[in-house]
């Protein structure tokens, strides 16, 4: 196990009820787990921000009768194939199949993927979540200008 660290937070009373109802209500146990995740997923969206390396699932619920929708989301996991970790591909109805991936890169990649799909006729929804930032993941260094 790791090196807990204790520290102190000085909270306005309000703004800690409002806190613990809300983390009651999500099943934490304690505010240390509470404030743990906060802090992992603020973390996870400043490695998204500064173009380090995350992890991330993307969400697709589509008609299936689009033909060409269920023909380009093959070819974009093929041009993503280092992105594209796995899938998975449910059937929710008749009308309706759910595609979950599962993604590595850089956050800016990503969106770019998830862009591709998000307004394709018979796309019903489409959720890029960022996950984890990557351990050893650095930033992208900033591109110079040629001048």
């Amino acid at each position: 196990m790791s090196d807990l660290v204790r520290f102190g937070v000085a909270m306005d009373r309000a703004l800690l009820a409002e806190f613990d109802r809300r983390i009651a209500a999500q099943g934490y146990e304690n505010r240390s787990e509470a404030l743990r995740d906060l802090v992992r997923a603020d973390l996870t969206r400043a490695a998204w921000d500064e173009g380090a390396e995350v992890a991330a699932t993307l969400t697709v619920v589509y008609a299936p009768e689009v033909r060409e929708l269920v023909q380009r989301i093959s070819a974009l996991e093929e041009q993503h194939a280092r992105a594209v970790v796995s899938s998975l591909l449910v059937r929710l109805d008749e009308g309706r199949l759910l595609q979950v991936m599962a993604l590595k890169g850089r956050g800016a990649a990503l969106s770019e993927l998830a862009g591709q799909l998000a307004g394709a006729k018979g796309v019903l929804s489409c959720a890029l979540t960022p996950a984890a930032a990557l351990p050893g993941a650095a930033p992208e260094e900033p591109r110079r200008q040629r001048g």
